[in-house]
């Protein structure tokens, strides 16, 4: 999801509690705060040799012992507007960091309103060959090689 749609729904939404499902189907505590917002360039050469460049919105989550505390889309809509300082103007994807003993990093997939508040669907990012043609691997691009060269 981008993050002008994102910030639709949260402005649209302003009183809704948030609900942030994990890819299996688990729920980020419901009383996260969120740490940082970000903007994540990444640049690099891929294993056939080309540049590239992934610039994205990285949201942290971040669960404390304050089992009081719940973040409603219009405040979430509030952070993100002081955000932009290092956000910029583009439309980035965006992506979500959390973890209790590791810090993974999701795709912030789609937001579905339904009556309880909005609900986050997150999806794991995958590692995969961005040049099958320059590498010669049998197995690349088709998600189950991390490397090719």
């Amino acid at each position: 999801m981008k993050l002008t749609a994102l910030t639709k729904i949260l402005e649209e939404n302003q009183d809704s509690a948030i609900f942030m499902m994990l890819p299996n189907g688990e729920f980020i505590p419901e009383h996260f705060h969120v740490t940082e917002v970000g903007r994540i360039h990444k640049k690099f050469i891929d294993c056939g040799g080309i540049e590239r460049e992934n610039v994205v919105c990285s949201l942290q989550i971040w669960t404390a012992q304050d089992l009081e505390h719940r973040l409603v889309s219009g405040k979430l809509a509030k952070i993100l507007k002081i955000g932009e300082k290092v956000l910029g103007k583009e439309d980035l994807l965006v992506e979500v960091e959390y973890g209790t003993d590791v810090a993974s990093t999701y795709l912030l997939s789609e937001v579905e309103i339904t009556p309880s508040g909005l609900l986050f669907i997150l999806v794991g990012k995958q590692t995969d060959c961005l040049a099958p043609d320059k590498c010669g691997v049998s197995n690349c691009g088709t998600g189950s090689s991390t490397t090719c060269c």
